[in-house]
């Protein structure tokens, strides 16, 4: 395999590439950012990745998201990423929880954490145990609406550019709640988020547990640009925290 990530050790070296190897990540959401950034972490040769995800791929997925394709419609995301990224390295551990994120959850070993859920009330619940549980972790807060990734970039919470942007106020707001002002790492952007029209729907989901989870859906515009470039950023964020 030191063929396969030769091109990072002549970068970050062999010391850390073995670090990367035995390192654990979690992605939580494998739409248009989380596809990218568990791409980008097998790529680096992460020794182990959970990937939760309950979603199955649509037309619509196609202009933005890496396992997206007409012939992938109808499929489970996890199970095209459980074969992808084998494809990618044969020896990553891979566990697949083909499943709503809620509460229970076991952290277990997991060293780092990469948010790109787009639901409200389970993207607070994630950062708040990571926030307790004192699991590095890194947020996306919002790629949709922008077509610009040159806007995007990583900071505290605490140092978002614009905390009034709708979908960062209200995390904000959300996490104030809980007592969390600062302490979690996310993507933002500072390009103003435009679409040509708001869209909502109403979206039921049944977990693994049997919890009914009903809620609110706002439909974004999304380019091929944005969301992928933040799905790199967080990955690259998780490889620099873990080496250094």
């Amino acid at each position: 395999m030191n063929e396969t990530f030769s091109r990072n050790i002549l970068y970050w070296g062999d010391e850390a590439q073995k670090k990367i190897s035995s390192s654990h990540c979690a992605v939580f959401g494998l739409g248009g950012v989380g596809g990218y950034c568990a791409e980008a972490l097998a790529r680096s040769g992460i020794g182990e990745l959970t990937l939760v995800d309950f979603d199955r791929v649509s037309k619509t997925n196609i202009n933005r998201q890496i396992v997206a394709l007409n012939s992938s419609i109808g499929m489970y995301k996890t199970d095209l990423f459980k074969t992808r990224l084998k494809d990618i390295n044969p020896d990553i551990k891979l566990n697949i929880i083909n499943d709503f994120y809620t509460e229970i959850f076991d952290f277990t070993d997991i060293d780092y954490v990469c948010d790109a859920i787009d639901t409200m009330r389970s993207k607070i619940n994630l950062l708040a145990a990571c926030y307790e549980k004192n699991i590095p972790v890194i947020s996306s807060m919002g790629a949709g609406n922008r077509i610009d990734p040159t806007k995007l970039y990583i900071s505290d919470i605490s140092e978002i550019h614009n905390k009034k942007a709708p979908f960062v106020s209200n995390i904000l707001y959300q996490l104030k709640k809980h007592g969390i002002t600062s302490g979690i790492k996310v993507v933002a952007s500072d390009e103003k988020p435009f679409v040509q029209e708001k869209i909502s729907e109403l979206e039921t989901i049944s977990t693994l547990a049997g919890e009914q989870i009903e809620f609110n859906k706002i439909i974004p515009a999304s380019t091929p640009f944005v969301a992928s470039c933040a799905g790199i950023f967080m990955a690259s964020e998780a490889i620099r925290e873990l080496i250094n």
